[in-house]
């Protein structure tokens, strides 16, 4: 039965924090990329014919988002009228009877479950591409209101699946194969169902237990129809719809589409596993794991890969059991997800529940590389100064390398800025307010930022869509964590593996400038005579003050 590390043993100890020197025995393609032990078949980069001209693939999809967006004077005219009509009837039916309930009990709250019902049952019958932007928002907890995401939620497993037909016809069509040729058995029922595709259970010939994923048959016409659709109708919903992350659906649309487009091609998610598998190896981690793309059995529309198990990321009590120890779980994965950011500039670009595994050994099997956060060297030097910046508690720093990122207009007075947001003041306590300061200083800040041109680039949207997921994770996993302790012991990591290339890159060095856990303190607002914080004690905080916004909002309302 394996037993992690004691967690509160000298630091730095590589076992528990997560990177480990690859073994000296074991599948020869472990010295170039994080796969597991004993895979099914050994990787050789140099052999995988469908590598080849994959940057100009990725380039050519990248290209494919202007044209689909912009407005053509002819309109997608069909897809238009079922989306306006599925969308219009949500919102007028919102209207009509979610809203004067509202009024009547005094209870914004049943106004906002209201739009986000009719919204997600629209999202269903306009089919997957709206299914699948349902799913991303409901991974943006913290991002979207939470009536919203709970809403979204249950379109993560309410996808019905594809006949097995369709499924056969996919496959032997891309494989230019029989199914029989190359699988001695294929289960007809998917292990699970998502928007753009599923996934099977399966066999090969030769004997290695696979899962394959199959894209559904026409979903990339359609989704090319739907994002014509949406870029006409973004604009006519800006300021009609109360939810505050919507208020700029253009803006949105243009994100959904830079994400789905990149999820068409399984050609590209293969590439995504060998270069995230390959930035995990670099760095020397060992405890996040990617499967196996099959050498030879990757297309367009079929990915065949190594299949991995273990336990649900939400089994705790399945883990500890195993003697897993989940807080360096949780560890390991903020770990591997930070050092490729910054340091390499690639990041897995969707973390959930669904994508996760831990095994029985307390290694991450990280799954489904659709989406994948990607930074040239400019933005990922840019990224690397946000992150040093909140380090060092520097809003300078952190403002900069977000200009630089293109959240600011290159041209943005960051002095003013800083003066507006009254970020070079000390920071009151949220839990020290009353509900009308709260909402007034919520919507000051988020007014000054939007006079000032304030957007929310693709692979930021993505990196803060991760941060609350792993925020979420230590809610699950790690809840008595000492969070002070945990920021101090993950900047010590950093700083004793790569302080000197981060000092070689931005000019700082962590060695000489310890995290100020001041700033940390000041950002959350707890007194600096607070020397530990649990995760627990932070969420009843956070709940707190969403309270006290709750009844703001009701009393408006009345």
């Amino acid at each position: 039965m394996p037993v992690a590390p004691d967690p509160t043993s000298a630091y730095p100890r590589p076992e528990w924090t997560g990177p480990q020197e690859p073994p000296g025995e074991g599948p020869a393609d472990l010295a170039f990329g994080a796969f597991s032990g004993s895979g099914p078949w050994v990787l050789d980069p140099s052999a995988l014919t469908w590598t080849t001209g994959i940057d100009e693939l990725r380039a050519r999809v990248a290209a494919q988002v202007p044209p689909l967006l912009r407005k053509r004077s002819v309109p997608p005219v069909p897809r238009l009228l079922r989306t306006g009509a599925e969308l219009g009837s949500a919102i007028g039916a919102w209207r009509l009877l979610d809203l004067p309930s509202s009024r009547r009990r005094g209870d914004p709250a049943i106004s906002r479950a209201g739009v986000s019902r009719r919204l997600r049952k629209g999202f269903e019958r306009l089919g997957p591409t709206y299914i699948k932007l349902g799913q991303i928002i409901s991974s943006g907890e913290g991002l979207f209101p939470v009536e919203l995401v709970a809403e979204m939620r249950l379109l993560r497993d309410q996808v019905p699946p594809e006949p097995f037909e369709e499924v056969r016809r996919v496959v032997e069509s891309d494989l230019g194969r029989p199914l029989s040729d190359l699988f001695s058995s294929f289960e007809r029922e998917p292990l699970a169902a998502a928007s753009i595709a599923q996934v099977h259970s399966a066999t090969l010939a030769t004997g290695e237990q696979v899962v394959v994923k199959v894209q559904r048959p026409q979903v990339a016409d359609l989704v090319r129809r739907d994002l014509a659709a949406m870029s006409w109708i973004a604009p006519a919903l800006i300021g009609r719809i109360p939810v505050a992350a919507l208020a700029n659906p253009p803006a949105l649309v243009e994100l959904f589409a830079e994400t789905i487009l990149e999820e068409l091609d399984f050609r590209l998610e293969a590439s995504n596993m060998l270069d995230v598998a390959r930035v995990l190896a670099s760095s020397g981690q060992r405890s996040v794991v990617v499967p196996r793309p099959h050498p030879h059995l990757v297309t367009r529309r079929v990915l065949v890969m190594e299949r991995l198990e273990g336990f649900s990321f939400d089994d705790v009590e399945g883990m500890r059991r195993a003697g897993i120890d989940t807080e360096a779980v949780v560890r390991a994965l903020i770990i591997s997800f930070l050092e490729g950011a910054t340091l390499h500039g690639v990041f897995h670009g969707d973390l959930h529940g669904g994508n996760l595994f831990v095994q029985a050994d307390g290694r991450v099997a990280l799954l489904d590389y659709g989406i994948t956060g990607r930074l040239d060297e400019p933005r990922r030097l840019a990224f690397l100064r946000m992150l040093m910046g909140g380090s060092l508690n520097d809003p300078r720093m952190q403002l900069a390398a977000l200009r630089d990122l293109g959240a600011l207009p290159p041209d943005t007075d960051l002095e003013a800025v800083i003066v507006d947001l009254g970020l070079d003041q000390p920071t009151d306590d949220p839990t020290a307010m009353d509900p009308e300061q709260l909402m007034r200083e919520v919507r000051e800040v988020t007014k000054r930022l939007l006079a000032y041109g304030a957007r929310f680039p693709k692979v930021l949207m993505l990196f803060v869509k991760d941060m609350l997921f792993v925020d979420g994770a230590l809610a699950t996993l790690a809840p008595d964590v000492d969070l002070f302790a945990e920021i101090t012991r993950i900047a010590t990591y950093f700083t004793l593996r790569h302080g000197q290339q981060i000092a070689g890159e931005i000019g700082i060095d962590p060695r000489d400038n310890p995290v100020d856990l001041e700033g940390v303190r000041a950002a959350i607002g707890v007194s600096s005579d607070v020397d530990r914080l649990t995760y627990r004690e932070l969420q009843a905080r956070r709940e707190l003050i969403r309270r006290r916004m709750g009844e703001h909002r009701q009393r408006a309302h009345r």
